[in-house]
């Protein structure tokens, strides 16, 4: 007995730190769940693990529910957006009549009257200048029901399954309100907490009054802007009103009734259960069975997403809106079919930031609530949830805080994964066999805690841990600055992790021609004065981070390891000065002999990885992503416009002080999506009233151009070129005026120059 006491003792000398560090972080997760405090980084850890849990599900393609897709496709063929009422009119019998089938949804709402016919101009005529003519009056009288498109329109809805959605806001009230699903008198005394927009924006009464209903889409996303759950009833008045997907699928199941279900009377109830409004579930009545969708605060049920979304996305079936307007679709691809009419089109803005795809269709988030209830099959968070979230984390953290701090390392390596597998096995049980949506984030976390906790445990190693990341990024950026993170070394890591950031490249004009002219020892001497000149510009004037030498190119970027929230002003005004000291060292250079020394720049700003990366022999602190191949693309394009600085127009946002001229639009190697450049000409306060109105004139021309105005276009430019003969950007666009007078780009041209090459 005295010899187990004896044990014990030395047992809590030398494990009782890290078991006291352990129960408390154990204690810290479990105050987490039980809500006694909350973390936005488990809560955005959490949202990410949710996405994942979806994205690792295979989605299975539902042939029940379609997507009519107002597609770029349909677009250019039907027009641009909004269409005529008598397109929608065709729509809806094509998708009612010829394909028969059992209801459509519009994501798309019809607040305004369609005057595109012309039809009320003509009258105004016949009521005017026109009065007297009888027979203009006649015929105009009998193109009055061709010419009513909302008419045509509420014609093809009357008597048919089509539901209508609008819109919910607080800023105005407008449209007609389909009738509520149920009324605050129905509920009789209770209290039922949804949403309360106080208005609206509704179809007009023609159209409403001839649909079968009208649902709610309006997208009611998390705090960090993410899409995890979607309203099914919103309060308007004293009426509760069914969102978008709830409405369509109770006119496709043809459901008698929506319905709040309260398993407990206002006696029985909690507190907390009353302000929740005591609800349970929002139950569809239908003729032979009943579907009860589980909520939680807020009348929101969680929405589980299917695959990718969009046409690829393998969970539902995208048809072309002008495939079906011209009968194209096999018919049995849409018959019986529950129809989402939605769009996909860019430029539309019904993209949606959702767990597994931060661009997914709006009209796809509707999709999944719709199968849902289709298969009432639901995934929800129990009222338990915290309570099984406690407990696992008293579990876990108990054993694995006491473990831990005895065995050898390999041992804990193996019991921290086996715990991992376990906290995520468990998870995934609960999650796809008894549907229960259980946060897992705290639990990982602890885990991962607690084995950091003991195998980097001891303060004597965190400071040499420190000490040396200072001593890594000494290399990389300012002396000052390495004395600042010095100070703080915890705040930096060269971790990888993304943030926005400035990113530079520069580059030597003809530097094959520059050393085929010189000898070994002069071309050394040449290189290295140059990449001295560019390398203290970028360090030392604006404290930029020197990324590396590529050759004769210099890479850096701003913005890490030490956060500047004007990152990209620090780049452009960093590469006016590098300009500057190149033209410095030219005449320096003349002076000498030598080839004349000319640079281009490309400076783009945008989301980058930035940290220690590379192989296990060598790495270096660097960034990489889309954003920095643009900033490369952006440095080689230069030489095209003849500027010596080229930047993104991201870059010119975040840096408007600078004064711009846009070189053009350009879609680079590798990218669909064209952007805008532009080339920094100094600070706006120090711009000259005539570099304003030449800027002001380019910019018309460009304008011009753009509109495909070629001989208006060519005037302007070339006013612009004789006036200012050494801007080489006039001369090139006057040779492409040239050559497109003779052969003028394709009519679905964007007015955006492609680059095939890097």
């Amino acid at each position: 007995m005295r010899e187990n006491r004896t044990r014990w003792k030395r047992a809590v000398l030398r494990y009782g730190a890290r078991w006291a560090l352990g129960l408390a972080l154990s204690l810290a997760a479990v105050l987490h769940a039980i809500g006694f405090y909350s973390s936005d980084s488990i809560e955005r850890m959490d949202g990410f693990l949710s996405g994942l849990r979806m994205r690792i599900e295979k989605p299975v393609l539902d042939r029940r529910v379609v997507i009519v897709d107002i597609d770029e496709k349909s677009l250019s063929l039907v027009g641009r957006w909004p269409w005529s009422r008598d397109v929608q009119a065709t729509l809806v019998r094509q998708l009612t009549g010829f394909y028969a089938v059992g209801a459509v949804g519009f994501d798309v709402s019809f607040p305004e009257a369609d005057t595109s016919s012309g039809y009320g101009v003509l009258q105004k005529l016949a009521d005017g200048p026109l009065k007297d003519v009888a027979l203009f009056r006649e015929q105009l009288a009998a193109l009055k029901g061709e010419m009513d498109y909302d008419g045509l329109f509420a014609d093809a809805l009357r008597g048919q399954p089509v539901v209508l959605g609008y819109n919910v806001s607080d800023n105005m009230k407008k449209g007609l309100l389909p009738a509520p699903a149920f009324t605050v008198e129905r509920l009789n005394g209770r209290e039922l907490l949804a949403r309360e927009p106080s208005g609206y924006e509704a179809n007009i009464a023609r159209l409403q009054s001839a649909a079968a209903g009208a649902g709610v889409f309006t997208a009611a996303p998390d705090a960090d802007g993410v899409i995890r759950s979607s309203v099914l009833l919103y309060k308007i008045g004293d009426g509760y009103y069914p969102t978008l997907s709830l409405a369509t699928a109770a006119v496709y199941l043809k459901a008698r009734a929506i319905f709040p279900v309260f398993e407990s009377s206002v006696d029985e109830m909690s507190a907390n259960e009353r302000a929740a409004g005591g609800v349970d579930y929002v139950t569809l009545f239908l003729p032979k069975r009943n579907i009860s969708i589980p909520v939680g605060y807020g009348m929101e049920a969680f929405v589980q997403f299917r695959g990718r979304g969009g046409a690829n996305g393998g969970a539902f079936r995208y048809v072309s809106a002008v495939d079906v307007l011209t009968g194209s679709v096999a018919p049995e691809v849409l018959r019986g079919a529950l129809v989402l009419v939605g769009t996909t089109a860019p430029g539309l803005n019904d993209m949606r930031v959702t767990p597994v795809n931060a661009t997914y269709p709006g009209v796809e988030v509707h999709a999944n609530m719709i199968k849902s209830i289709l298969d009432n099959d639901f995934k929800a968070r129990p009222d338990t949830g915290w309570v099984i979230e406690a407990i696992e984390l008293l579990a876990f953290g108990t054993v694995l805080g006491f473990a831990l701090a005895v065995l050898s390392p390999l041992r804990s390596i193996a019991l921290a994964v086996a715990a991992l597998a376990g906290a995520v096995a468990i998870n995934l049980y609960l999650y796809y066999q008894l549907n229960a949506v259980i946060n897992a984030a705290a639990i990982l976390l602890l885990i991962v805690a607690l084995f950091v906790l003991n195998v980097a445990y001891g303060y004597f190693f965190e400071v040499r841990k420190s000490q040396a990341l200072v001593s890594r990024f000494s290399q990389y950026v300012a002396p000052e600055l390495v004395a600042e993170m010095a100070d703080d070394p915890e705040q930096y890591t060269m971790e990888g992790e993304s943030r926005e950031l400035t990113v530079l490249f520069v580059d030597v004009r003809g530097f094959t021609t520059i050393s085929e002219g010189l000898e070994p020892r002069e071309l050394r001497e040449y290189i290295n004065l140059y990449l001295t000149a560019m390398s203290v510009d970028i360090r030392d004037s604006h404290q930029g981070t020197l990324d590396k030498y590529i050759g004769d190119a210099v890479m850096a970027f701003w913005g890490a390891p030490v956060a500047f929230a004007d990152h990209a002003s620090r780049a452009v005004a960093t590469s006016l000065l590098m300009q500057a000291s190149a033209a410095r060292l030219n005449a320096q250079f003349s002076a000498r002999g030598w080839p004349p020394l000319k640079i281009g720049i490309g400076i783009n700003t945008g989301i980058m990885h930035v940290g220690d990366m590379g192989s296990q022999i060598r790495q270096a602190y660097t960034v990489m992503g889309d954003a920095v191949n643009l900033g490369s693309r952006l440095e080689g394009i230069t030489k095209v416009y003849g500027v010596g600085i080229a930047v993104g127009e991201t870059t010119r946002a975040a840096a408007c002080h600078f004064l711009y001229r846009e070189l053009d639009r350009v879609r680079v190697k590798g990218k669909n999506v064209p952007v805008a450049i532009y080339e920094p000409l100094g600070l706006v306060e120090a711009a000259s009233a005539a570099l304003a109105a030449e800027l002001a004139a380019w910019d018309a021309a460009l304008v011009l151009v753009r509109g495909r105005q070629w001989n208006a276009a060519q005037a302007a430019v070339i006013s612009l070129a004789e006036a200012h003969p050494g801007c080489a950007l006039y001369q090139l666009y006057l040779a492409r005026l040239a050559q497109w007078q003779i052969d003028p780009p394709a009519p679905h041209w964007d007015g955006a120059t492609s680059f095939d090459t890097k």
